[in-house]
């Protein structure tokens, strides 16, 4: 037995031998590789993206707050080395790596420029901060924001996500300037109501009614892009456009899931699902899905409501990319035109009359909608200095209404004196659908004369907008006259021929639909034959635009000169292929010029000059029914003088920016508020806006980020219809706004994964958009949030609590009978998990 054992033992030696060199050799063919990436000041880049490609084999890191990357190699061989990093241009080298041990890199440089990855954004990006610093929209090319010479604002996915901002309100909140307006997605933008109910969605122009807020869990980030910018984006309102960027496919794997349920029965749900689908990373993947099923503080009212929106890219080389993602939107709730209150007689306003859940309607009143867009981006480089781009997007939208709602005026008695405690009211039943393509294609071309360098884009878009026929509104008010039929208003020197009854003991003609009780509210569901309804075809409807656009970025040294010239060419029909259709014709050339000079690394001043034109036809979704088939309305146009400082500090991890403004509209039209006839325009005449904007974001250190701003909006009326009010102060917009929110992640050992939001939010004085007879009270609000992400975990939990303090405030109002309260004291609870 020993001679065996003996042998077993050596053999056994022999074999730990044997894997222990397998092991060593292994172990030293292992090779960790170390640097820095700086800029050409020598400062360090953080987050750059490194990349070592050996065959098909790929290693990624990333460069942290210092500019300094380590990977470890597993073999010895000939890597590509790409590192690239926003407003940079990329690195690309091959380095043998053929020796034993730790090997350092000299430190490596990138090249600032304007130019990004994408000429046109096909691939998502993996920044973890509060602000944007770059848009692809503003400019049809890749640009850093500082190097834009107009205000842009942007809220990113990670402010969305830390607030809990489900709806594009809440989003907004962090944005300077901008000013909710009412409950709809309408917003006052440096002092200047939105006219147009369109929205814009990754630089291209939808269609689509004002009614709904959007959800944003499929949002990349949201930009504010101050003033009118008609030369980009075609008709826009001359206070702002606020562009919405999807999320585009990343190149590493992602799965997120999150579960939100808080006050007012509110449950939300979202997954965010990203990655190759094949191993070459050419074929790329999103998926966003997201669901709401919520109640309100306000009386009746509900959303429930989903979001689906794939998204694919296809990046076969660094020549070309494609990318095609849809978006569907499905919601299902009530309109809720806001609280009434007690008070017609001026000087005797009590906005405290009625509870802030108090709202006009029935149990069976109803809003749905539909929207389904196909959106595609295509690029593709000619050459290393031009590229071919093509953006295409096609909407469909459809809308199902029911309501019952005031129509701005109360209730009259015998002698046509207003009974104020009661609300007249209307139905209003309403179906219709709106189609949209939108074409937008263009060169992007890099060239130089003499000692200047210039970034052309030379483009043409089409857009066009129809209004489908088939759509139809029926609608109920007025009075019961004896013989059966209604009279649109009440008219006391023929009461003989109308019905009467005592409506709390006073005696009242009979509406045709009930008064609601302002005194004594009931909400049942209402029986729509019990009304005499009107019958009305929604007019089919279409407008084409067609533009041709030249824009010049000139650099010299430290000095930009941003040029450019739009020309462009609307059509608008009423009735459109009927035999009384009429054709509305104009035309505009719209000039823009802006100037960047960088005093230094950090900072560039600038100055611009913008044009607006908004045509004013009946395609305009401003009101229900549209003005007069063929009616000409004067376009609606403005202009912007701007000048400001931008600048980035700490290693670009914080961004300041200062601005001056005046912008002035004229040929304003709006609603005249006319209790007779509630689509009846308005021409205003002119505003004017000045003011001064402060916005600062980014990191004060590591763990610790914030988003700030301050805003001085001085709106006021250059002409009017009403002599009375020129000089006077515009509706809707607060003169001083402030906000801040910011996020600090614990680092002590006993804390760490405890992080904690804290927010800020002023408003100034608003006065009502239809009257000047009451003003809404400043407010501020205070909000939280906790944080914990457990060590060694995937999984976020969270619970933010908003108006902590419960103020009672008003976002916004038309009249007494429309005012729009803030929401109570909330709390809502989410757990995010993340692979």
């Amino acid at each position: 037995m020993y001679p065996i054992y003996k042998g077993f033992s050596i053999f056994r030696a022999i074999c730990l031998l044997l894997l222990f060199s397998t092991f060593s050799l292994v172990a030293l063919a292992q090779i960790k590789v170390s640097g820095k990436v700086i800029d050409p000041q020598n400062q360090a880049i953080q987050k750059a993206t490194i990349k070592f490609k050996n065959g098909k084999d790929q290693l990624n890191t990333s460069s942290d707050s210092l500019g300094n990357f380590s990977v470890v190699l597993p073999q010895m061989a000939n890597y590509t080395i790409t590192i690239s990093a926003i407003g940079y241009s990329t690195f690309n080298r091959i380095y043998s790596v053929n020796g034993i041990g730790d090997l350092k890199l000299d430190a490596i440089m990138l090249q600032s420029t304007n130019e990004e990855l994408q000429t046109v954004e096909v691939v998502g990006t993996n920044g973890k901060k509060y602000y944007g610093n770059y848009s692809f929209s503003a400019t049809k090319m890749a640009t850093l924001n500082k190097d834009i010479p107009q205000v842009i604002s942007s809220v990113s996915k990670e402010l969305i996500a830390d607030r809990q901002a489900a709806v594009l309100a809440d989003a907004v909140k962090n944005v300077t300037s901008v000013s909710q307006s009412s409950y709809y997605n309408q917003f006052s933008i440096r002092g200047i109501n939105q006219n147009e109910e369109g929205a814009i969605i990754n630089g291209m122009r939808t269609r689509q009614y004002y009614f709904n807020q959007p959800l944003t869990n499929n949002l990349e980030r949201i930009e504010v892009i101050k003033g009118p910018a008609s030369t980009t984006f075609s008709s826009v309102d001359p206070g702002g456009s606020i562009n919405l960027v999807t999320k585009k496919p990343l190149t590493e794997d992602r799965k997120e899931i999150s579960l939100s349920a808080g006050s007012f029965s509110t449950i939300r749900g979202a997954l965010d699902f990203t990655g190759p689908l094949n191993t070459d990373k050419t074929l790329l993947y999103r998926l966003n899905v997201g669901y709401e099923d919520s109640k309100s503080f306000r009386d009746l009212q509900y959303r429930k409501g989903y979001l689906i929106a794939p998204s694919f890219s296809y990046i076969p080389n660094d020549r070309t990319s494609l990318n095609v993602e849809v978006v569907m939107n499905n919601s299902n709730s009530r309109l809720d035109r806001g609280q009434a209150i007690f008070g017609a007689i001026a000087g005797k306003t009590d906005l405290k009359s009625t509870p802030i859940s108090f709202n006009m309607g029935a149990s069976n009143d109803r809003f749905n909608s539909q929207d389904l867009m196909l959106m595609t981006n295509f690029s593709h480089s000619l050459t290393q200095d031009i590229v071919f781009n093509v953006a295409y997007m096609k909407q469909n939208w459809n809308e199902d209404l029911l309501e019952h709602r005031t129509t701005n005026a109360f209730g009259v008695d015998e002698n046509n004196q207003p009974i104020p405690t009661l609300a007249a009211m209307r139905a209003v039943q309403r179906q219709q659908k709106w189609r949209t393509d939108n074409l937008s294609t263009y060169f992007s071309i890099n060239a130089n004369t003499f000692s200047l360098s210039h970034k052309l884009v030379i483009g043409y878009d089409r857009i066009n907008t129809q209004k489908l026929r088939g759509g139809g509104e029926n609608s109920a008010q007025g009075y019961r006259l004896k013989d059966g039929t209604i009279a649109t208003r009440y008219d006391a020197t023929k009461k003989d021929l109308y019905l009467f009854k005592a409506i709390n003991g006073i005696n009242a003609p009979v509406p045709n639909v009930e008064h609601f009780n302002l005194f004594n509210p009931t909400y049942t569901i209402k029986n729509l034959s019990d009304y005499v309804f009107t019958k009305t075809e929604i007019p089919a409807a279409y407008n084409l635009v067609n533009a041709v656009y030249l824009q010049d970025q000139i650099k010299y040294h430290q000095l930009t000169l941003t040029l450019g010239l739009r020309q462009e060419w609307y059509e608008d029909y009423s009735n459109y292929k009927l035999a009384n259709e009429k054709k509305i014709y104009q035309h505009k050339l719209l000039p823009r010029a802006g100037i960047t000079y960088a005093i230094s690394a950090n900072i560039n001043l600038y100055g611009t000059y913008l044009q607006g034109y908004q045509p004013q036809g009946n395609t305009s979704t401003l009101v229900i029914v549209p003005p007069p088939a063929g009616t000409n309305f004067k376009p609606l146009e403005s202009n912007l003088k701007e000048i400001g400082a931008k600048s980035e500090w700490l290693n670009k991890s914080l961004m300041v920016n200062i601005s001056v403004f005046e912008i002035n509209q004229k040929n304003l039209l709006m609603n005249a508020n006319d209790p007779l006839d509630v689509n009846r325009l308005i021409e205003r005449g002119a505003q004017r806006s000045r003011g001064a904007e402060f916005e600062a974001s980014g990191f004060i250190r590591p763990n610790w980020q914030f988003n700030a701003g301050y805003s001085y909006v001085d709106a006021i009326i250059k002409d009017d219809f009403n002599p009375d009010l020129i000089g006077q102060r515009v509706q809707n917009t607060p003169k001083h706004s402030a906000s801040l929110w910011t996020r600090y992640n614990f680092e002590n050992r006993k804390l760490k994964g405890i992080g904690f939001g804290a927010g800020l939010q002023y408003s100034g004085t608003k006065l009502p958009l239809y009257i000047r007879d009451f003003v809404l009270p400043a407010y501020t609000l205070v909000d939280a949030a906790l944080y914990y992400s457990p060590a060694g975990s995937k999984v976020q939990l969270a619970v933010n609590m908003n108006n902590i303090l419960n103020k009672t405030y008003w976002v916004g109002a038309q009249n007494y009978l429309r005012l729009f309260p803030g929401t109570p004291r909330n709390v809502m609870f989410n757990v995010t998990y993340r692979i």
